[in-house]
């Protein structure tokens, strides 16, 4: 496919932090998302809570499923748009790798641990993944990504943050929070490919789950239509029994309307900016976006989301279990980090001798391990230092 003018080309890439000779046979963007593929922290989204914690079913989504689904909804807008499907995958599929366990939940937590350690956010996380926790090549950390991909990751970032960035990588991926230009048409597509994906997945977890019910829906326009929609042409879908058929297919259109609706936005968006270059592209305002009347049918979907689904007390309760885990866990580890594994143990001592405040490095190390964490693996351990069983989870 020929990529449009203001589309990240491979062989224009601003590199890697460390040089490497190119593949004989994949792009630099392939290249990364097979790295981010085969890496370890995106087999362990497997076992981390999108919304229900992974042992509340076997269907409900985790990290990694929600990861797919925005990388499929991705490249479905790229193509249309000329922009490059690779570049867009490996950003979809790396961009919540720093994710803690249990969810939102447990990142709140682990962010009030570390607030007088520079806080937690899980974008920043997923950079340091694919920055420095990676260990799988003898010449360096990390996942040495190209600047694009990278830049996609990080899609929020404070300004403290960002000169911390800026020092360490002058001009690299957090200049532009400082300069405040826009990241690549790539990278916004994913950040507006990520909502639609959970928006319309929670609504399917949701209903699965008992918490909320297709009667409830029927508050929420942007559902609501395409439920009368597939019932106008499948009348059968009445039937008590055809329920989960008429979600799937109400998800279905409302899904595709989403996507067109991106299409058809941001091409009318280019048209007025016009950028002849990526360049360009970066020194406009977002390009990537919904209709109007589209984005304001998508807030009054994240609001009933927000007040049926994520506030419901079954939610909240597992919730305060989960911070209760991800408190414990640290106040643990930073009391006695001999409890923690040899390998962070190990970094410990290097960091310690090296960082500029040292009294960060344990509470850093210590936020490193606990985000890296499964659903499971955080209630085993926890249990295993505490002798407290939380959240019935089946050992």
């Amino acid at each position: 496919m020929t990529l449009a003018r203001y589309a990240c080309d491979p062989a224009k890439s601003r590199g890697r932090r460390y040089t490497q000779a190119p593949a004989p046979t994949r792009t630099d963007y392939q290249r990364d998302r097979d790295r981010i593929v085969h890496s370890t922290a995106f087999r362990r989204l497997v076992y981390k809570t999108q919304v229900f914690l992974n042992h509340e079913g076997d269907l409900f989504r985790t990290r990694l499923t929600h990861s797919l689904e925005v990388a499929q909804l991705g490249r479905s807008v790229a193509r249309s748009l000329g922009l490059n499907e690779d570049l867009v995958e490996a950003i979809a599929l790396a961009h919540d790798l720093g994710h803690t366990p249990f969810g939102h939940a447990g990142q709140d937590a682990l962010n009030a641990c570390m607030a007088d350690y520079g806080g937690f956010e899980h974008n920043l996380q997923s950079l340091r993944v694919v920055d420095h926790l990676e260990e799988r090549y003898p010449e360096f950390d990390g996942l040495n990504l190209t600047f694009e991909t990278r830049e996609g990751i990080l899609k929020h970032c404070s300004r403290h943050h960002a000169e911390q960035l800026e020092r360490f990588e002058p001009g690299g991926v957090g200049q532009r929070f400082l300069a405040r230009t826009q990241p690549s048409l790539e990278a916004q597509l994913c950040n507006l490919a990520d909502e639609i994906a959970y928006n319309a997945h929670d609504i399917d977890d949701g209903v699965r789950s008992g918490l909320i019910t297709l009667a409830q829906l029927q508050q929420v326009p942007l559902f609501d239509d395409f439920r009368q929609q597939a019932l106008a042409e499948f009348p059968h879908l009445q039937d008590k029994t055809q329920e989960r058929r008429l979600l799937y297919e109400s998800i279905r259109r409302m899904l595709s309307a989403q996507v067109y609706d991106v299409i058809s936005a941001t091409q009318g968006a280019l048209h007025m900016a016009a950028p002849a270059t990526l360049d360009a592209v970066r020194q406009s305002p977002p390009l990537v976006q919904f209709s109007a009347a589209m984005r304001e049918q998508s807030q009054t979907l994240k609001s009933f989301l927000l007040e049926k689904l994520y506030r419901h007390p079954r939610v909240l309760d597992t919730t305060g279990q989960a911070q209760q885990a991800v408190r414990d866990l640290f106040a643990r580890y930073l009391a006695q980090p001999e409890d923690l594994p040899e390998s962070h143990r190990r970094r410990l001592g290097a960091a310690l001798a090296s960082e500029p405040v040292p009294a960060r490095a344990l509470p850093r190390i210590v936020a490193d391990y606990i985000a890296g964490m499964t659903d499971r693996f955080a209630l085993r351990e926890h249990q295993r230092l505490t002798g407290q069983r939380l959240l019935f989870e089946p050992f």
